[in-house]
């Protein structure tokens, strides 16, 4: 299991959510964190290295190294502010 690695980013999104979607979103990360190249994940069109997973209506963008999940950004599925942000962060 890969040792997760939150952004202040995510985890602000986290701390402002509900406590129900804040568990889901959670057990998504650890799954990741087991099997970052899940059968529901795909690479994040123009990022070579970045890969995307949804769960209900959130989209977590990630990437991962041999030791570490890098939780970049989590956001609202549908709302092109998640890209906007990795855009501003420079990834």
């Amino acid at each position: 299991m890969l040792e997760i690695n939150l952004s202040r980013v995510s985890e602000k999104f986290l701390k402002k959510l509900p406590p129900k979607q804040c568990r889901q979103i959670a057990e998504k990360i650890f799954k990741l964190a087991e099997n970052p190249k899940a059968s529901d994940a795909s690479i994040l069109r123009g990022y070579k290295e970045y890969y995307r997973a949804d769960i209900g209506e959130y989209r977590i963008v990630y990437r991962w190294s041999k030791e570490f999940l890098y939780m970049t950004l989590i956001g609202k599925r549908n709302d092109d502010d998640v890209y906007r942000k990795l855009k501003r962060m420079g990834n």
